[in-house]
């Protein structure tokens, strides 16, 4: 449920980013159409994650979500700095891919976490938080794994 306008800015970032995620994840890699849905994915990544710092509902505090949102921020600065700075960067297609990769995985685990804790009793929060995060990121480590082997040049 959305209570403000900040949390209805939070969502649809949150939604935005999921979308873009995905096409970026699914779609051919390299060319315009690559560039322009990974800037928009880092556009509404950049937004969903400062409007996460404003958010403190649930404990009233800086909490282990604002946390998360630092990390997530870091992993998408640290996958799209080395695309924007290819020249100077050895190997940074596969800095770009792995970190790009994991703030995608970042999301939909944080996505299924806070979808299963608002659909199920409250009791079972922390539970719930922790098997959504690591199933997420158990299925997302297997498939950026096996498209790394044909996506990505061999290390030099």
């Amino acid at each position: 449920m959305i209570h403000s306008t900040l949390g209805l800015v939070h969502t649809a970032s949150a939604l935005l980013a999921m979308l873009m995620g995905a096409i970026v994840i699914v779609k051919p890699k390299r060319g315009l159409f690559h560039k322009r849905i990974g800037y928009a994915y880092v556009a509404s990544m950049v937004v969903l994650n400062i409007t996460a710092f404003q958010i403190y509902h649930l404990f009233g505090r800086f909490g282990p979500f604002h946390a998360l949102a630092i990390i997530s921020l870091f992993s998408l600065m640290a996958g799209i700095a080395p695309a924007l700075l290819r020249q100077r960067v050895k190997n940074w297609m596969h800095w770009h891919y792995y970190f790009m990769n994991w703030s995608v995985v970042g999301l939909y685990a944080a996505f299924w976490a806070e979808l299963l804790t608002r659909t199920l009793p409250m009791g079972q929060f922390w539970p719930v938080v922790m098997i959504a995060t690591g199933v997420t990121t158990g299925i997302g480590s297997y498939f950026i794994r096996k498209r790394a082997t044909y996506l990505l040049p061999p290390a030099n």
